[in-house]
């Protein structure tokens, strides 16, 4: 594991790049210094943003667009909510065939375009729903606590939804604040006996769209991330070298501690093969 001043001290060992979006090139409210200039210099490699954001990849270039992130920085988006689009729209994993099409959706409605052009009807009651579409907490409760979500995961779980997750993360940091992803909610409802399938990093699954997408070798790919959890597991999953970017999710826990650093990867069993306090050349 080599901590590196800048993606400069590795970037001539790769043809393609894997990146993340939230925690590395932006907070969700700003790019973060030096993330542009950074992607600036990967120019004529394909650079894909791979991201567990629960909504299509045209939103989250939208999105991308308001931040001030030019499509010229990048050569294609993959989230999390394509995937789930995808597997919702062509039902060949039995365990998608099986749900019906009556969605009972927790997330904010920015989210609903997962199900948008398909044959699945948004209902509003868990009882009337053939499945849960979980997209992460609402605009209208409290993103820091799960506490206000209980009872409608008890219902949820009452009427025997089986959940699709269309982002795994846990938290996120939105302009210095932590708040709660799908993956919260997600990891409860298995708790309280609920079925769950997740769709995005780390699953290796994505990377294999990932990978055909780049068209270039897994052997000189680097998957570049914040967090350990999904991006630097799931890269170590999909057999593709890894750089952690320290100042995302990790940032109040670690931060530029070498010590605490390396720990953090040991108990998680990973190695990235760099370490890099943020995004920069």
């Amino acid at each position: 594991m080599k901590f590196c001043s800048g993606l400069a001290d590795i970037a001539a060992q790769y043809d393609g790049f894997i990146v993340d979006l939230w925690g590395v090139i932006h907070d969700g409210v700003a790019p973060y210094p030096g993330a542009l200039d950074c992607l600036s210099h990967l120019r004529g490699r394909p650079v894909l943003l791979l991201s567990n954001a629960p909504r299509r990849a045209q939103a989250a270039q939208h999105t991308l667009r308001e931040l001030g992130v030019p499509d010229s920085l990048y050569t294609s988006i993959l989230t999390s909510g394509e995937a789930t689009w995808c597997a919702l729209r062509d039902r060949t994993d039995p365990w998608f065939a099986q749900l019906g099409n009556r969605a009972y959706h927790i997330g904010p409605e920015r989210d609903r375009n997962v199900i948008e052009g398909l044959d699945i009807q948004r209902v509003e009651a868990p009882e009337a729903a053939t499945f849960l579409l979980n997209t992460g907490p609402d605009d209208t409760r409290d993103p820091t606590s799960l506490t206000e979500f209980l009872a409608e995961l008890a219902a949820c779980r009452a009427a025997g939804l089986k959940m699709i997750c269309a982002n795994p993360d846990l938290e996120v940091m939105r302009g210095g604040d932590r708040l709660l992803c799908a993956g919260a909610l997600a990891e409860h409802y298995v708790s309280i006996g609920g079925e769950v399938r997740s769709l995005g990093k780390p699953d290796p699954a994505i990377y294999d769209v990932a990978l055909n997408m780049l068209g270039v070798p897994r052997a000189r790919v680097l998957a570049i991330g914040d967090s350990l959890r999904t991006d630097i597991a799931g890269a170590a999953n999909a057999g593709i070298d890894s750089a952690w970017i320290i100042g995302g999710i990790h940032g109040e826990s670690l931060g530029a501690d070498r010590g605490l650093i390396e720990a953090a990867a040991q108990r998680a069993g990973l190695s990235p093969v760099a370490v890099l306090d943020r995004l920069s050349w």
